[in-house]
């Protein structure tokens, strides 16, 4: 096992230094990131040298991008969830920019944190349609709330690389069950699931053994492909359609 896990995480990391180009930009270093956003573009982000130290930005784009597509952010209940999933990556918000500051020594770990930040931020919160009421991650906990799945939310655990990964919920450990974490998943896509895949492969090697994970994918307004539902299996990861979470309810809840 130690030795796949080990492979996978090589093959992880060959693809995203591959995959990623530079190009400077006046004072800046442009990033290509291999991820995908919603308009399946590549993601950038910016990278400036300050005082020996780095300033690592997306420059307003991720919250510019969804506010124009009708996606308000101005609630008190959407800034306070903004707020707290940007403040589990330590991720600052500046205007509109996410952004983070870096050391020579933790530059790959800071932009790490940035690149699932703007994940996060634009899973979370993009909506299929525009201005509708409410938000898949306020739909998971009011359902873990109305059938009392006692949970802690935005957990950080450090992976095998050294990295931080941030799960939305974990459930702790009962007389009948094992820890079980849980990830909800807005828009299941090829990145939104490697993100969580390296995430779980990264993590389960420094987690109880009989730990088990779970995503909750969003199929109301679209159907989730077999690809991501086979994806996730491969890496023991349990998929759980939204239409289908009352199969999961009393596993999670014992």
């Amino acid at each position: 096992m130690i030795g796949e896990v080990e492979r996978l995480l090589d093959v992880y990391r060959a693809w995203l230094r591959d995959k990623t180009v530079l190009r400077q930009v006046e004072d800046w270093v442009e990033i290509t990131t291999p991820y995908l956003d919603r308009h399946n573009d590549y993601v950038q982000i910016y990278a400036k040298k300050e005082n020996g130290q780095f300033l690592l930005t997306d420059d307003g784009n991720t919250i510019g991008d969804l506010e124009m597509s009708g996606c308000r952010l101005d609630t008190p209940k959407r800034q306070d969830l903004l707020r707290m999933t940007l403040n589990g990556f330590g991720v600052q918000l500046r205007e509109k920019a996410l952004e983070v500051h870096a050391s020579p020594d933790n530059f790959a770990l800071r932009k790490h944190s940035l690149l699932q930040a703007i994940l996060a931020v634009n899973d979370m919160f993009y909506l299929a349609v525009p201005m509708v009421a409410s938000l898949f991650m306020e739909d998971v906990v009011g359902w873990l709330d109305i059938h009392d799945i006692r949970y802690t939310h935005n957990v950080k655990f450090t992976g095998k690389t050294g990295f931080d990964h941030l799960f939305d919920f974990v459930i702790p450990k009962s007389r009948y069950r094992p820890e079980r974490v849980v990830q909800a998943i807005n828009r299941p896509t090829r990145d939104t699931v490697e993100a969580l895949t390296f995430a779980w492969v990264d993590t389960r090697e420094v987690r109880p053994p009989e730990s088990r994970a779970y995503a909750f994918l969003n199929d109301a307004d679209q159907p989730t492909s077999a690809g991501v539902l086979d994806a996730l299996t491969s890496y023991d990861i349990l998929p759980v359609l939204w239409s289908r979470r009352e199969d999961v309810r009393e596993e999670l809840a014992a």
